[in-house]
């Protein structure tokens, strides 16, 4: 019999029936301890905030430490603003889990902002001058003025709903790249760090993925006490042994790079914290303002937004809560716009997002709880008064995060692909649009990185400088452009007849606060605001 025949034949079959269908969709993620609303012990929770914490120190290490040092800055400088982006990050936590989309996460620095801040760092005016101390105080100032202005965007289009109208054109089909991007796009935070120090790197990874998955189900009285933390045991071990590398001279003759990454005491955070210091508003003086910084910076700005929007679906799985509505997404977006331009008063250095690492934490533990994170955001405000005690834990060498970052971006990448549950992939339309907007996510960033790398300036190279900043900040951020083909493909490419291959049918109903009875008891604000903000 011929092929053609064999063809025609499977296709003449009967579709499955729905009994034999051995994996349906599911609306909430099953399997976690605890979700979004319903809280472990209050001993359990605070050890379980502690390691968010623990997590969330690698970016707010490692964004100073690279910056700093290139706007003239010193060790002490250095602390300062490492305190400084843990203040904020704590009080920018609490109003989102509050106020904004309420969900599980923790918000920290973000690397989405660097473009502009280079472009700033090397603005000709700032590096005529002379005295390394002022150029930095007058390099912070004049990016703090620029996350200022440039905050404005996420607060308007958050604030007035306008975010809520562009997100109706997404479905899960054109979600799927942009939440997988949103971890897979931070691979070169991954293993290429850890591999800078694999001795300490790799035994970290080791570790993390035998206590929290070969070793989960070992208990001590009844407590899944591995699998709850992993995490804080891995790291305890692994910094305790990379010490003793350190003390016994083992890196002594090796390259700086390697040292920076393997060292407990290469950073100096220890001797060059106060003991007490607050954080407080316009510390480094009075911001300075400038159309093309701020111009520039607002593309950093978008870009955070929509890696936002892709980690607060992945939080809300991952928390077992329902999609967030689009009003809901809006007023997040709406209080990361005041996040940033809290950064920007501080002087943090850099603009805020959603850290994608403590995501990946809340599938790894499975714990999505609401309270957990709160009290994570207590730990960060207060280990950032406290430096001593903050730079303790901050010496953590580098490739121990990233090799847990190696799981953490993992998860959450894995998230997004969980979306296609709710699409046909038995569509080539939709094999089409999920496989073009993967890849392009992936090589056009990777094209704007090695073009930056080889030439020392991004493929957009004209005599406007925000100009340049605006489009190769865009382009380089992965989930960013996986959005913008997956929903231009998706809402132009056979649109009309599709709406229950890309999943509609299935999301139409969480639009709308009211359009799911499990809305109210996820997203509701608290302390009865919701009299004063009745939900669209």
């Amino acid at each position: 019999m011929r092929f053609g025949t064999w063809c025609k034949l499977y296709l003449a079959m009967d579709a499955p029936k729905p009994d034999e269908i051995s994996h349906p969709p599911m609306d909430q993620l099953q399997g976690l301890e605890y979700c979004i609303d319903s809280n472990p012990s209050w001993g359990e929770a605070i050890a379980m905030g502690f390691q968010h914490y623990i997590l969330a120190l690698g970016t707010a290490v490692m964004i100073p430490s690279f910056l700093v040092p290139l706007m003239g800055g010193t060790d002490g400088d250095k602390v300062r603003v490492v305190q400084t982006l843990l203040f904020v990050g704590g009080i920018n936590t609490l109003l989102q889990t509050l106020f904004g989309t309420r969900l599980p996460t923790v918000i920290g620095g973000s690397w989405a902002f660097m473009v502009p801040i280079i472009s700033i760092i090397h603005d000709p005016s700032l590096e005529r001058i002379p005295d390394p101390h002022m150029r930095f105080l007058n390099t912070m100032r004049a990016i703090q003025g620029a996350l200022i202005v440039a905050s404005s965007v996420q607060i308007i289009l958050g604030y007035s709903q306008l975010w809520a109208i562009c997100s109706r054109f997404f479905s899960p089909l054109g979600m799927v790249p942009v939440i997988s991007l949103v971890g897979f796009g931070l691979l070169d935070r991954g293993f290429p760090v850890a591999g800078r120090c694999v001795e300490i790197g790799i035994p970290t990874f080791i570790l993390f993925v035998a206590f929290s998955q070969y070793m989960k189900k070992f208990q001590a009285k009844q407590y899944p006490v591995l699998e709850r933390f992993a995490l804080l045991i891995s790291v305890t071990v692994i910094w305790a042994y990379a010490h003793l590398l350190t003390a016994s001279g083992a890196y002594k003759h090796r390259p700086e790079l390697t040292q920076r990454n393997c060292r407990t005491d290469k950073a100096n955070l220890i001797s060059s914290s106060p003991w007490i210091k607050i954080p407080y508003p316009l510390q480094w003086g009075a911001p300075t303002f400038d159309a093309g910084h701020s111009f520039g910076m607002m593309s950093a700005v978008l870009v955070a937004l929509i890696e936002s929007t892709g980690a607060y679906k992945a939080a809300a799985r991952l928390a077992s809560a329902t999609p967030p509505p689009a009003h809901v997404l809006s007023r997040g977006i709406g209080w990361q716009g005041i996040g940033i331009l809290f950064d920007g008063l501080y002087g943090t250095g850099t603009g805020s997002t959603v850290s994608v690492e403590n995501i990946g934490l809340l599938g790894s533990t499975r714990v999505g709880s609401r309270r957990v994170i709160q009290i994570s955001a207590g730990f960060m405000i207060f280990f950032s008064i406290l430096g001593k005690f903050g730079a303790l834990f901050a010496s953590i060498p580098f490739s121990v995060f990233a090799a847990i970052y190696c799981v953490m971006f993992g998860i959450v990448a894995s998230v997004g692909l969980s979306f296609l549950q709710f699409t046909n992939m038995n569509s080539m339309r939709n094999l089409f649009i999920t496989g073009v907007s993967l890849f392009l996510g992936l090589s056009i960033p990777e094209y704007f990185r090695e073009y930056t790398t080889a030439a020392l300036h991004g493929p957009a190279h004209t005599n406007a400088g925000w100009f340049n900043d605006f489009l190769n900040t865009i382009f380089m951020s992965s989930p960013t452009v996986a959005l913008i083909v997956a929903v231009f493909l998706d809402n132009t490419l056979d649109y009309k007849d599709s709406a229950k291959d890309r999943g509609m049918p299935w999301w139409v109903k969480f639009r709308t606060f009211k359009g799911d009875s499990r809305n109210e008891e996820f997203y509701t604000l608290p302390f009865n605001l919701n009299r004063f903000f009745p939900p669209s």
